[in-house]
């Protein structure tokens, strides 16, 4: 294989391009899991019987009362299982289970003709129950001491002695909460058993291949015997990374017991209160500062929220460890890790997959100390900013370190940073209930799966005797253009024009082995795999070439359809003519291509190790303004520059950018999962399980400029064509927008104070932030306030 960072002349990557799918998308032709129904005679429709508590014992089922509803046809329970009743890689989760481990656990499922006869049939199961005590929050678990799966640690130098020795200590604490999924398509799968027994289920999964593993499991069957396709998912965000193997096994268990085509898609309730969300966390921390405001030492406990079972849970744990130093050097660190168990919906991954939280740990952790230490908190973050020959606590070295230093510059530039701070401070002198603020805040996240095995990929292309190319490939398409930049690096590897290259669905028939498209690797690994295989037959073309025109294989060239030789200009083949030629000398034109990251090592049980291929830096400056009264704010406006090597298609990666941004501002602040923590009958049940109890950003959540910048000349060696992942990254650099609302809550109160923000910063955390700020404030002489107006009491802001 020739150096993956190379580009030829004339790529076709690094070309802006729309998404492959853009014309479905905005004709409403694009299909998804639930539109191939139409194709299908005879289709039976699944609702499950979802649980009314949080913690219960199953001591009666009886399923003969759905039966006598017209349009019936079974109800599928543990009995019916001809394998293993478990739908997790754990071992931990019962497809139905014997105890209901969270509220709308579904114990049962029912088939019907029709979606309505399946949900009248659900209605009449009889279930009875035997309540059992329930652990809600992580208060709860702390105190109970309810914990599951391994219980890790990172350390690095002495800790307790650095504090010990440090010229300013502080302690604090943090809590905050996950984050549903919101993906437009909801879970869905559809199973049949073709003639020869074949089980072939669509789903829409981000893991195919363990998407099969786990129904040939339940199934009592071998992985060979299970063929699980993605056409294309309507979003996942991680959601659909491990949730969809229970749904698609209750699919394919339907088609196997009744012979007929089974769909099962959850409405959006449905989705919400069976499926997982961001880990909800909670931090105490010590921390060590020099007299320059460096950070001297870190010590951390970090508890997670893991819900009933483990899922995801300790990979999304290991690497909010290893990201609770974001881009920052911290010499002494010790950081404990814990996984609660809760009763509540098993967590899973999320865009960032533990990173975000990991660092919102340190951000919130500098963000109050800023003004403890008499700092402004960009210059805090400033010092302390990694240098090169720096290395991350579990041992990392921090390569490109220089890169950190030059995109903070380069956004402090590009946002106009110290004209606008004029500008604020003026506003602010002359606006007593409405402040605004700007905060600054760096991203550097780790691109690789923590588990060494799951970095490798394979691909099949297909050249046909046209010179059209078919390429299959393990990475699946929900939305965030991997399929794209995939075209985009078949042609260029090809020397072919995009039109020329037509992708198929991802099978595990096609593609076996497949890890999941996560961990912001999705082009990296699949990228390389084709690739590969499409410079294996390039070289086998370039011999064919190479004899046609007299010339050495090594000066042959493909471009834009094209192949002609180095100093050979005025001859030239078509590209379809010499793929023609080659077929009539028996070549192979179809290539297996396969691709692992190299120089990876990671030590688990230690927390040691290189995990990661490199870093992907960014920063953000985004200015608010905050209204007193209310607490609502607006986003005024953000700059981003963020570093996606030689971007392969840079329209995508744009787009990434924005999206994650924007979806970071949610969960940071407006997105609120809220339980019902009380004793009373409904204890444990999602009050916030619809689009209209559940805030998501929208237009007006957006900043009102909105400024973007890839960092230029970042090739990054060992990557294919030098570019870097940007999937999940930016959505850290959200922490830009809480900062700024922690830093206009400051102006309200006496300067050198501690600003406790909540997260989620809902307009409600806001307020009574600035309420606080406000009460800390020295009281003036009489004379002094006329003018000011009076400040509600919190009595007469609340009353209503």
């Amino acid at each position: 294989m020739k150096s993956l960072a190379d580009r030829p002349v004339n790529p076709v990557v690094g070309v802006e391009v729309a998404h492959e799918s853009a014309t479905l998308h905005v004709t409403g032709t694009a299909l998804y899991t639930d539109d191939l129904l139409v194709r299908n005679r005879k289709v039976l429709h699944a609702w499950p019987v979802q649980a009314p508590h949080a913690h219960a014992r199953v001591v009666s089922l009886d399923g003969r009362p759905a039966l006598e509803v017209p349009g019936v046809v079974r109800v599928l329970t543990a009995a019916d299982v001809p394998g293993v009743n478990d739908s997790g890689t754990k071992q931990d989760e019962p497809l139905f289970p014997s105890e209901v481990m969270f509220h709308g656990h579904a114990v049962c499922w029912v088939l019907g003709e029709t979606l309505e006869a399946a949900r009248l049939g659900a209605g009449a199961v009889k279930v009875g129950y035997e309540p059992l005590p329930s652990l809600l929050t992580l208060t709860e678990a702390i105190e109970a001491a309810s914990f599951q799966g391994h219980q890790p640690t990172v350390s690095r130098g002495d800790a307790d002695a650095a504090l010990d020795t440090a010229v300013h200590r502080f302690s604090g604490g943090i809590e905050f909460g996950g984050q549903e999924h919101f993906y437009l398509e909801t879970h869905a799968s559809f199973a049949y058993v073709d003639e020869a027994g074949q089980v072939f289920v669509q789903s829409s999964t981000q893991h195919p291949s363990e998407t099969q593993e786990i129904v040939a499991h339940v199934l009592g069957l071998h992985n060979h015997e299970v063929t699980v396709q993605c056409l294309r998912m309507g979003g996942g965000f991680g959601g659909k990374e491990m949730q969809p193997h229970g749904f698609a096994a209750i699919a394919a268990l339907g088609a196997v017991l009744t012979g007929r085509p089974v769909r099962v898609r959850l409405n959006r309730t449905q989705d919400i209160t069976l499926s997982g969300k961001r880990h909800p966390f909670h931090a105490r921390w010590e921390a060590g500062f020099d007299q320059n405001g460096r950070l001297q030492a870190l010590k951390a406990t970090l508890t997670s929220d893991g819900g009933w079972s483990l899922d995801l849970s300790e990979p999304v744990l290991a690497r909010a460890m290893c990201h609770i130093d974001n881009a920052y050097w911290i010499p002494n660190v010790h950081v404990q890790g814990r996984i609660a168990k809760t009763n509540k919906t098993s967590q899973t991954a999320f865009r960032g997959f533990g990173g975000p939280q990991g660092m919102l740990v340190i951000e919130d952790l500098l963000g109050r100390c800023a003004p403890l230490l008499g700092l402004d908190p960009a210059e805090l973050r400033r010092r302390n900013l990694y240098l090169p020959g720096q290395s991350t606590p579990y041992g990392q070295p921090v390569r490109h370190a220089e890169r950190l230093h030059t995109i903070w510059q380069q956004v402090l530039e590009r946002a106009d940073v110290e004209r606008r701070r004029e500008q604020i401070a003026a506003f602010n002198a002359a606006h007593p209930h409405t402040r605004r603020a700007l905060a600054i805040t760096p991203v550097k996240f780790g691109i690789s799966f923590n588990l060494t095995a799951f970095n490798q990929a394979g691909a099949l292309v297909h050249v046909y005797k046209d010179g059209s190319v078919l390429i299959n490939h393990g990475g699946t398409e929900m939305g965030q253009g991997l399929h794209t930049k995939m075209r985009q690096v078949a042609a260029t590897a090809l020397g072919v024009p995009l039109s020329f290259i037509r992708l198929a669905p991802t099978r595990t028939d096609k593609v076996p082995n497949t890890s999941a498209t996560a961990a912001s690797s999705g082009a990296d690994l699949n990228g390389g795999a084709i690739k590969d295989a499409c410079e294996q037959i390039s070289a086998r073309l370039a011999e064919v070439a190479a004899r046609k025109l007299n010339i050495h294989p090594d000066d042959v060239r493909f471009a834009n359809g094209t192949v002609t030789g180095i100093g050979f200009h005025d001859q030239d083949i078509a590209f379809a003519d010499l793929v023609h030629d080659a077929y009539f000398q028996r070549i192979p034109l179809w290539a297996a291509g396969y691709y692992r990251t190299e120089g990876l090592h990671w030590d688990g049980a230690r927390m040691q190790g290189e995990p990661f291929k490199y870093f992907s830096y960014g920063a953000a400056v985004s200015e608010v303004e905050v209204d007193a009264f209310t607490g609502a704010y607006r986003q005024l406006r953000t700059d981003i520059v963020h570093d996606v090597g030689d971007s392969l298609s840079p329209l995508i990666d744009i787009g990434q950018i924005e999206g994650g941004f924007v979806q970071g501002v949610g969960w940071l602040t407006l997105e609120d999962l809220r339980w019902d923590v009380s004793d009373g009958p409904h204890r444990g049940r999602l009050a916030t399980q619809s689009a209209s109890t559940y805030k998501l950003p929208s237009f007006s959540e957006m900043p009102e400029e909105f400024n973007v910048h890839l960092f230029e000349q970042a090739t990054e060696s060992g990557v294919v064509y030098g570019s870097k992942a940007v999937g999940e990254p930016p959505l850290m650099l959200a922490f830009s927008v809480r900062e700024a609302l922690r830093q206009a809550v400051a102006t309200f109160g006496p300067a050198g104070r501690e600003v406790q923000l909540a997260s989620p910063a809902t307009p409600e955390a806001v307020f009574w932030a600035i309420r606080q700020a406000r009460e800390a404030m020295p009281v003036p002489p009489a004379s002094a306030q006329a003018g000011a107006g009076p400040v509600p009491s919190r009595a007469s802001s609340s009353g209503h």
